[in-house]
């Protein structure tokens, strides 16, 4: 892959980044309003937004694995940090805005509950892990059902259905967690911190990214295996000699 095929996919992560800082956005300023759950279905329009235009997010990229080869963890990467990039350049410009005004201390508060749950930080890193592993189950049935499904409905029935869930149990979305972080200010004032806790979310994402392909393709070597069978006790068969079958034939008979 050359330089400006890598750059293009930076570009469109980082684009991926700033459509989910939109939906972050919409998020935060509903919060004390409108209520979570309409803010959970406007959130989908990052989500819509990433797949109409084929944009790189990395929650919904990393569900693909399996189906590349080692260098696409390199291209994860780029996205990744791209993501960072375009959650950090929405959050820029609203800090500029009025909308920051609304919106930052409810970011505030909610980073630091995510980071300061259970007895210790321990414990809350555990919960944002376990929390990415559920998130990115939600991203993979979305994203999935956007790609595969046979009926034009059900592919914006996937999107709707994959974000709203993923946003209303609570589980943890480690761009939407970028945009947070950023627009809070935590990850300026506790930098160390916070990049620990989007790792960790992000390797939540990834194992509950990998979990329904994994399976799937385990259950389908399982089943190329068993249908295989049959055509090498044929080929065994034709292989043996004339004499050998004559006599298994006497047996049978």
């Amino acid at each position: 892959m050359d330089k400006r095929k890598w750059l293009k996919e930076l570009v469109y992560g980082i684009l991926a980044g700033f459509c989910i800082g939109l939906g972050g956005t919409f998020l935060l300023s509903c919060k004390n309003t409108a209520g979570i759950v309409v803010a959970a279905l406007f959130f989908t329009i990052g989500l819509f937004t990433i797949c109409e235009r084929g944009y790189n997010l990395f929650t919904g990229k990393v569900c693909y694995v399996f189906d590349n080869k080692p260098k696409y963890l390199i291209f994860l990467l780029v996205v990744w940090v791209g993501n960072l990039l375009g959650t950090m350049l929405i959050a820029v410009i609203e800090r500029f805005t009025k909308i920051n005004d609304a919106i930052q201390p409810v970011a505030l508060d909610m980073v630091n509950a995510k980071m300061n749950y259970g007895s210790n930080f321990g414990v809350a890193l555990l919960s944002l892990f376990l929390l990415g592993i559920l998130c990115d189950v939600f991203i993979f049935i979305a994203v999935n059902g956007y790609a595969k499904s046979k009926y034009q409905m059900g592919k914006y029935l996937s999107l709707i259905f994959g974000v709203t869930c993923f946003i209303v149990c609570g589980t943890e979305h480690s761009i939407a967690d970028m945009y947070y972080w950023c627009i809070s200010g935590k990850l300026y004032t506790e930098f160390g911190k916070s990049i620990l806790c989007l790792l960790v979310i992000t390797l939540g994402n990834s194992v509950g990214g990998f979990f329904f392909p994994a399976i799937e393709k385990f259950i389908g070597n399982y089943k190329k295996k068993e249908e295989a069978k049959p055509a090498e006790v044929k080929e065994e068969k034709q292989d043996q000699p004339v004499e050998e079958l004559d006599a298994e034939t006497k047996e049978n008979a």
